[in-house]
């Protein structure tokens, strides 16, 4: 195994865990895609892209310090163009997992109020936020009956020997 500083790590399998939750939902139908479950954001389409959005946002801001803007009348994202944008705020987020200092910060409108917020929170939130949603799309999937695909570190850590 290669090894790395720890933020560095835990972004590598967070951009591991994405792509490998998207390739598996490759093989599922129409229908399934579009299954939701209470408790979970919306259906599995809807949750990956909300995930892929929060992760640019998340990149975009940490990187330019400017929110960013997806057009509402924007088509839904295929899993391909998921599949690249995931692949490039990925590697954005490995990036400055290993740049950003505890005092850097950011402006963001928090309710009507702007704050400075550090970077390291948005980087914090990468990962909380995307755990959250692969887990209730693998939540999805098991009540499906489709076997969700093995995200834990364990299985990373095993593939990083193949890679």
């Amino acid at each position: 195994m290669k090894t790395s500083d720890t933020l560095t790590t835990i972004f590598k399998h967070n951009l591991w865990a994405n792509l490998r939750l998207l390739e598996s939902c490759q093989a599922l139908s129409d229908e399934q895609f579009d299954t939701t479950l209470t408790g979970t954001y919306g259906s599995i389409r809807d949750t990956l892209q909300h995930l892929v959005l929060a992760e640019k946002g998340y990149d975009t801001r940490i990187s330019s310090g400017q929110r960013y803007h997806h057009p509402k009348d924007a088509a839904p994202m295929t899993l391909l163009e998921m599949k690249a944008s995931i692949q490039e705020t990925g590697i954005g987020l490995i990036e400055w997992s290993q740049k950003v200092q505890a005092d850097d910060k950011v402006p963001i409108d928090w309710d009507g109020t702007q704050r400075e917020v550090p970077k390291t929170i948005l980087l914090n939130q990468a990962i909380n936020h995307a755990t959250e949603h692969r887990a209730q799309i693998m939540v999805i999937m098991t009540q499906l009956g489709v076997e969700p695909p093995s995200l834990d570190s364990w299985t990373y850590y095993d593939e990083l020997d193949k890679m």
